[in-house]
């Protein structure tokens, strides 16, 4: 019986793609509603198999590197890395000329420079110590803006259960050519407010760690939506900044 899936399997594979291989002669040809149509349809599959072409390079690059998340505290309940840092992303280049730039579906660039100056490429690690698969940089050129920050959506599970007595902890390996003053940013909505909690990033070596305390967050528990990360670059210019690894992560207080 699995002989006979795997044959209807690639039997139905193949008529997928000739299907598509027609399309590509349809979409020269046909009226414009169904073009329309034929391209939504292709850009829905796109993404699909962009999140499997994803999937597979973190399973196949985490054994070649060691790499995983870093040694969590005790009593952690929830650790995550960004897409970016995991596998390979759709875009892997890009000139950030538009205030918003996305890089992947959880993480985007803002700045406010009108020089348009700003180039972003994934990039593979190399080395155990950078601990992710694949890393992020930011080659800032001329800039002549107030702000430069990417945001971080947290996905839906990272407010599950939250209180205000958890602890949101942020962990990453950051490289720059000079000394380069950066902060983060934990927003959480919750109602029609947003908690904000602001935590300075250490600038001695390459290892970045902060936590951040609910308990000064004013929160309303019961009404919490989801929450972002903002990692924020203060006089960017003329500065080349990789980010090896970007962790997240949450553990309740320990009870006094």
């Amino acid at each position: 019986m699995g002989r006979i899936a795997q044959l209807l399997d690639r039997w139905h594979l193949r008529k997928v793609q000739g299907r598509w291989s027609e399309a590509v002669g349809e979409a020269s040809k046909t009226e414009a509603f169904a073009v329309r149509a034929l391209r939504n349809e292709a850009r829905s599959l796109r993404r699909r198999i962009d999140r499997v072409i994803h999937a597979a390079d973190e399973r196949l690059t985490l054994p070649l590197l060691r790499a995983g998340l870093p040694r969590a505290p005790l009593g952690t309940d929830w650790a995550w890395r960004a897409d970016v840092w995991r596998g390979t992303v759709p875009q892997q280049g890009a000139i950030a000329a538009d205030k918003r730039t996305q890089i992947s579906d959880d993480l985007a660039l803002y700045h406010d420079c009108p020089l348009g100056e700003i180039a972003l490429r994934q990039l593979r690690n190399k080395d155990e110590s950078d601990r992710a698969p694949f890393g992020l940089v930011l080659e800032v050129f001329g800039f002549r803006g107030s702000f430069l920050s990417l945001a971080c959506n947290l996905p839906a599970v990272s407010v599950e259960g939250l209180k205000a007595r958890h602890l949101i902890r942020l962990d990453a390996v950051i490289d720059a050519d000079r000394p380069l003053k950066a902060f983060a940013r934990l927003n959480i909505k919750h109602g029609p407010n947003v908690a904000q909690l602001v935590q300075e990033l250490p600038q001695d070596g390459r290892g970045k760690l902060v936590e951040f305390d609910l308990a000064y967050a004013k929160i309303d528990e019961t009404r919490i939506e989801r929450a972002w990360l903002d990692l924020i670059f203060n006089d960017a210019g003329q500065t080349r900044i990789t980010l090896r690894d970007l962790v997240v992560s949450r553990r309740p207080r320990a009870e006094a």
